[in-house]
């Protein structure tokens, strides 16, 4: 008697973080040993723990490490690995890594090298989809007859003239878009002829600096369109279908944040249409394995492409959510040769799913990202909730990365459900030591635009974040900043072995007055107790708290009743920083005295750098005069480009870096001299 062997026995994934996890636990499910590869950053983070072996990546920067094909193969190859799985990012999109792959007789968990290639460019991908008969927008491609030629592509001096013609040739408003790899690096909206100059060169030094080719071409913009995709499947054996379409539509800096599946503005007739073009461009290429089609979709419904993803997509859960498949494990039988199975090509949509991308970065500061230790990473279990991440507690996010945590994903019966159950996940969440989008997303869930299916590009121009999350809620502060108080005391009593505080106990404590205070982002909050027979009595900034009780208190938090309202608020004490959180929010309260932060001691009217990173462009002189809001500095960190601009109108009194200068953290970047009246 003969057993089947599956065609891969070792799989190397060449990425990183959620994305490794994720591809790691299908293939245990399928018996399939796993190798990690990691750069020195990377040496304990989750998913090197969860694969059976791991190779090190000597390095820090992707150039050196996840992009590195040789490296990758080479670990192949010392590992015993017959596939390889590329997840998505790094050299998921890379023809040449494909080939090199094959060559090496390694199996390459994507599509063949000649699908990539012919969609790696979105301009040949344009040409082909049009002679496919799907629907494209029209444009115009700034090639090397625009430019002046230095070398190395999309990097040399463009001819404003013939740039401006070609804008002009396709109208405004307009997109100028990488040719080359996505998420929104290398994009600019144009509006007028006299922007369009800056934005090209700034286009195509943002796409050169993230995918190593700095072509760009011009696009026709569609108003507050929304953006749906298809998600795509192929093998070997000739068929192509298409799972469904998602929801993308709310984007920050071109960037999705939050998806769904099914998309709530597509009916029956319409996600026949989308499906049977998307089956179209999928066998225009030859496709097998997962691919994703992306259009935009104007408000009438007519819908155009954009571009094909050849892998897996970050936001591929929420289609698995409402399908019940693993497409991993799809892409992984897909590689061994196998056909789609009948639930694939009879697959059907059974609720609605969300998904929330939850990143380390800073909503009210341009989505800035963040970089640092993560303390504590919790988000409750609770009913129709899945989380795809790849850190935990202790897990240092750097600036090499993408800023990413985690996915949070809901599923239920419907829309509503799903986005109701995903909200309270996040709301529940524990998330410290670093600023997050949690609010921003937990605002999005709950406003009732959103709520009603009323979702496109323009959802986060129309609705500030600043709006959206709203400012923190004085009685909601004063409660926390007690519980911040109360818990640091009972923590200081068990430390000096004094008997644990319960609500008989307090008795024990003197009757004299107890002073804390903090700093919440630029305000001081001062808290002022003393207990009672059975009570506490306590003021916040001199305002008294009705009704105060101590029901229990310990160095995790507080069991504490306020004004006839009982709540458990739980207390993290992490270095001078209190994260408190309870069913009213989360809040982080600063212990003072506070140690000088970076640039306390910079000249009035410093510039400081928000956050380590290369400085790309320098767009003012000394001496020069500035207006409010002007752009000062520019600075690349996380692979996106970062305008430091002038806060006042004013002279610049001094500049202190220029092109290629690494800076970090508070470094002063100028001196603006306000101008007087």
């Amino acid at each position: 008697m003969t057993t089947h062997k599956p065609t891969i026995h070792k799989l190397l994934v060449a990425n990183r973080g959620e994305i490794a996890e994720r591809i790691i636990r299908s293939a245990r499910a399928l018996d399939i040993a796993t190798v990690a590869v990691h750069s020195d950053p990377d040496a304990d983070a989750p998913f090197v723990e969860a694969a059976d072996e791991a190779v090190r990546l000597p390095g820090a920067a992707p150039s050196d490490t996840y992009l590195r094909a040789d490296l990758i193969i080479e670990a192949a190859r010392l590992t015993g690995a017959d596939a390889v799985h590329p997840g998505y990012g790094f050299l998921s999109e890379s023809a040449e890594f494909a080939r090199a792959c094959a060559a090496a007789g390694i199996v390459f968990v994507g599509p063949p090298a000649d699908a990539i290639e012919a969609m790696g460019s979105k301009i040949a991908a344009k040409e082909l989809m049009e002679k496919a008969g799907v629907p494209v927008l029209p444009g115009a491609t700034v090639d090397d007859t625009a430019e002046t030629d230095t070398g190395e592509i999309g990097t040399g001096e463009i001819d404003a003239a013939a740039v401006t013609a070609m804008a002009d040739g396709v109208g405004y408003p307009l997109l100028v878009k990488a040719a080359f790899g996505g998420g929104g690096r290398g994009m600019r909206i144009v509006r007028s002829a006299g922007e369009i100059v800056d934005a090209v060169t700034a286009a195509r030094r943002e796409a050169a600096s993230a995918f190593g080719n700095g072509t760009v071409f011009l696009e026709r913009l569609v108003e507050n369109p929304r953006h749906v995709e298809v998600q795509i499947f192929g093998d070997t054996h000739g068929t192509v279908v298409h799972l469904f379409e998602r929801e993308c539509s709310i984007q920050r800096r071109y960037q999705k944040i939050i998806e769904e599946a099914p998309s709530p503005a597509v009916d029956d007739a319409l996600r026949s249409r989308l499906g049977d073009a998307a089956v179209a461009a999928g066998a225009a290429i030859g496709y097998t394995g997962a691919g994703t089609v992306e259009f935009v979709m104007a408000p009438d419904g007519e819908f155009f492409f954009l571009e094909v993803n050849t892998r897996l997509q970050v936001e591929h859960p929420v289609t698995e959510e409402v399908t019940g498949l693993d497409l991993v494990a799809l892409q992984i039988a897909v590689a061994e040769g196998e056909p789609l199975p009948a639930e694939v090509r009879q697959a059907r949509i059974t609720g609605h799913a969300v998904e929330a991308r939850l990143y380390a970065e800073d909503p009210a500061a341009d989505y800035l990202p963040g970089s640092g230790t993560l303390h504590r990473f919790h988000i409750p279990d609770l009913p129709g909730i899945r989380v795809d991440t790849g850190v935990r507690d202790g897990s240092v996010i750097g600036t090499s990365y993408d800023p990413m945590l985690a996915k949070v994903i809901a599923h239920g019966r419907t829309r509503t459900e799903a986005a109701r159950r995903l909200a309270r996940a996040l709301a529940e969440a524990e998330l410290h030591g670093l600023t997050t989008n949690r609010d921003l997303l937990v605002a999005i869930l709950r406003e009732p635009e959103f709520l009603a299916g009323h979702t496109d590009t323009g959802y986060l121009t129309r609705h500030e974040p600043a709006a959206l999350v709203g400012t923190p809620d004085e009685a909601t502060v004063a409660v926390h900043a007690l519980a911040a108080a109360l818990a640091d005391q009972a923590s200081r009593r068990a430390t000096a072995r004094v008997q644990p505080v319960v609500p008989t106990g307090w008795r024990n404590v003197p009757g004299a007055d107890q002073h804390a205070g903090y700093r919440l982002g630029d305000t001081d909050v001062d808290v002022a107790y003393r207990f009672g027979r059975g009570t506490v009595h306590a003021a916040v900034n001199g305002t008294p708290l009705d009704g105060v009780a101590v029901l229990r208190a310990d160095a995790h938090g507080v069991d504490l009743r306020v004004g006839g309202v009982r709540r458990t608020i739980r207390v993290h004490h992490v270095g001078d920083t209190f994260h408190v959180d309870s069913v009213l929010g989360a809040t982080a309260l600063v212990e003072r005295p506070r140690l000088p932060e970076p640039g306390l001691d910079a000249a009035p009217g410093s510039l400081l750098a928000p956050m380590p990173g290369t400085v790309v462009r320098v767009a003012a002189q000394a001496g020069q005069h500035v207006e409010e809001g002007a752009v000062i500095v520019v600075f690349e960190a996380m692979k996106m480009e970062h305008a430091v601009r002038a806060p006042v109108a004013g002279t610049v009194a001094e500049l202190s870096v220029a092109p290629g200068r690494t800076v970090d953290t508070g470094d002063v970047l100028a001196v603006i001299e306000e101008q007087e009246g």
